[in-house]
């Protein structure tokens, strides 16, 4: 009799088990119901900006939910970054970064802070582009190349002002880099609270030259606006050919403004599966591709396993280069 009660049941649950979705399905299911998040912790007119707001458009199409995109500036980036390490774990909320998401927790360190984030807080979906930056000069300055620009600024140390996005920031850094190399060069940091504000100091008068993520000092050369004096990659630009690398000029000096795709470390791995594959998607994007090629800043997409590598190894050579700089005491 026992046997062929628990035989009925048996029976009767089978069906109803196989008809419940997989665990795989269910996240899938419950996870894209609502509006999802990309944090731009820069303010507008960066390149954190002009790469995530055509990918939230691109991501919206995949994910079949609307991808909004705040811009939460401050600190260099640190605000925005620590809303995201510290966010519910629910894959809503997403954050678009640039190299300053390993400088920062660094500089922390020098200068006996506790660290407003770190590292580990994060897990990287996706690397999206990866650029050397470009050393630009107002159009009216009266330097016709680097060694103008050095000479200068040996000959008046302190006076010569390079604006940046921030103390550390993504463009500060390589700044940084130049003037070591160029033998310890002192000049005066105007640090402003991102790429848009650091090109608007440039074109103002307010600052001589900063170094300039590509995507945002295109449409300026192109209106002659600003100039190009070198860029930091191992090799020339293609969108530039004409502008030599601070290597080829003799300063041994290379450096690359990436973003990529976080969410905080504790999103599930269900969910950390799918937006990867949604990225991929999204960068395939016609839209999204012709966005970039605008901005002249070719797509070098990494999946989350690469990248995870990639940023390992760019982190020990951020961490080197901080720790060259030292404390740099804003006057």
């Amino acid at each position: 009799m026992r046997r062929s009660i628990l035989s009925t049941l048996i029976m009767l649950v089978l069906p109803v088990i196989a008809a419940l979705p997989s665990t795989g399905a269910l996240a899938q299911e419950q996870y894209r119901n609502r509006p999802i998040t990309l944090v731009n912790p820069f303010p507008p007119g960066g390149v954190a900006d002009l790469t995530g707001r055509p990918l939230a458009a691109a991501l919206e199409r995949v994910l079949k939910q609307p991808v909004v995109v705040s811009n939460k500036a401050g600190a260099a980036g640190a605000v925005g970054m620590q809303s995201v390490a510290i966010a519910k774990p629910d894959g809503y909320t997403l954050l678009i970064s640039v190299p300053s998401i390993t400088l920062l927790p660094e500089v922390d360190a020098i200068f006996g802070r506790p660290p407003t984030f770190s590292r580990d807080q994060f897990a990287g979906i996706a690397r999206l582009n990866a650029d050397p930056v470009i050393v630009v000069v107002n159009a009216e300055a009266p330097w016709k190349n680097l060694k103008d620009l050095i000479d200068d600024a040996k000959r008046r140390p302190g006076e010569i002002t390079f604006s940046s996005s921030g103390p550390y920031g993504a463009s500060h850094v390589p700044t940084e880099m130049l003037l070591q190399a160029a033998g310890g060069l002192r000049m005066r940091h105007l640090p402003t609270t991102g790429g848009g504000p650091a090109m608007t100091a440039v074109l103002g008068g307010h600052a001589q030259f900063w170094c300039s993520p590509p995507a945002v000092a295109a449409p300026h050369l192109k209106s002659g606006k600003v100039r190009a004096f070198a860029s930091t990659g191992a090799a020339r630009h293609p969108s530039f050919p004409d502008v030599p690398t601070l290597k080829e000029l003799g300063y041994n000096v290379e450096y690359y403004l990436w973003t990529a795709l976080f969410v905080p470390k504790n999103v599930p791995p269900a969910i950390q599966r799918q937006l990867p594959d949604a990225t991929r998607q999204a960068v395939q994007n016609t839209e999204f591709r012709n966005a970039m090629e605008k901005i002249q800043t070719p797509i070098a997409y990494q999946d989350a396993d690469e990248f995870k590598a990639w940023w390992a190894e760019d982190a020990r050579r951020l961490t080197a280069a901080v720790k060259r700089i030292g404390r740099v005491e804003e006057k």
